[in-house]
């Protein structure tokens, strides 16, 4: 996933993911709004943490994976 790519998403009728890496992933709205979200598992169960928007306000995709970085150690611990 690159920055190119994120800002070429195009919203369809219902919403999609784009995978990055470590679990991380875009989420595409059908307004077109992009998040990046964490998929993980804990007790068995499957949970989603979102960690924020992209965009100029938001965060970039470096800090995306930087915020991934530290949750799956959060989880590890």
């Amino acid at each position: 996933l690159t920055d190119v790519a994120l800002k070429n998403l195009k919203p369809k009728d219902k919403p999609y993911k784009v995978t990055d890496r470590d679990g991380m992933y875009a989420h595409v709205s059908p307004s077109g709004a992009i998040s990046f979200r964490l998929d993980y598992r804990m007790h068995g169960r499957r949970e989603t943490l979102t960690l924020g928007r992209y965009g100029p306000a938001g965060l970039s995709l470096a800090r995306a994976r930087e915020k991934c970085i530290d949750a799956r150690r959060t989880i590890a611990d």
